[in-house]
């Protein structure tokens, strides 16, 4: 299967997971990610602002805020599909922008370079025990990494787990997914199987 096919399976299994599934494996993922000594050593972490049925980060930052971290949301750059990173203290920050997605009022908020953020929390539609990830498909996240050396986790429900993605040489696999139930170490898998 390519990927826009694997994307749209997934989208489709997303789509029956009814709102108490939803906000149940959400919270469930953001308790384990809290726990996360990577999460808790961080002071900078950079989240995105989930859109259903994406794992809803929202919960997540307002714990964050309460730990006192310093969170960063990206703002897209639909012309040359590039993306920065500002700081929000507040989700009134915040503005609807193209295709409901919220981002950070930038006239408001502090653009964060790359080499200040401790952990990138990467979003994605498919994933596999590598790290390797579909996205979107807008490739923002694949060219912002390119120049970012600090820990990279994503959050995923079960279901968006197979067993391998389609790969491409560009493509940067991120170190840990959490999801509701698993806690896996892509790192150490990559490593596996190489060996």
């Amino acid at each position: 299967m390519d990927k826009k096919e694997l994307r749209n399976q997934v989208k489709g299994a997303l789509s029956q997971l009814s709102d108490e599934q939803y906000k149940g494996m959400s919270k469930q993922i953001t308790d384990q990610l809290l726990k996360e000594e990577a999460i808790k050593n961080a002071y900078t972490i950079a989240v995105t602002l989930s859109n259903k049925p994406e794992v809803d980060t929202y919960l997540l930052i307002e714990e964050l805020w309460k730990g006192n971290k310093k969170v960063v949301v990206p703002k897209c750059n639909p012309k040359d599909r590039t993306m920065q990173f500002y700081k929000i203290n507040s989700f009134n920050q915040l503005e609807k922008v193209y295709m409901n997605l919220k981002e950070p009022i930038v006239e408001i908020t502090q653009l964060v370079n790359s080499d200040e953020i401790d952990v990138i929390l990467v979003p994605g539609v498919v994933y596999d025990f590598d790290g390797y990830r579909i996205g979107f498909g807008g490739g923002y996240y694949d060219r912002y990494l390119v120049n970012y050396s600090g820990t990279l986790i994503s959050l995923a429900f079960n279901i968006q787990l197979i067993e391998k993605v389609p790969r491409e040489s560009h493509d940067i696999p991120v170190n840990l997914i959490i999801t509701e139930n698993k806690r896996i170490e892509c790192g150490k898998k990559r490593k596996e199987s190489l060996t």
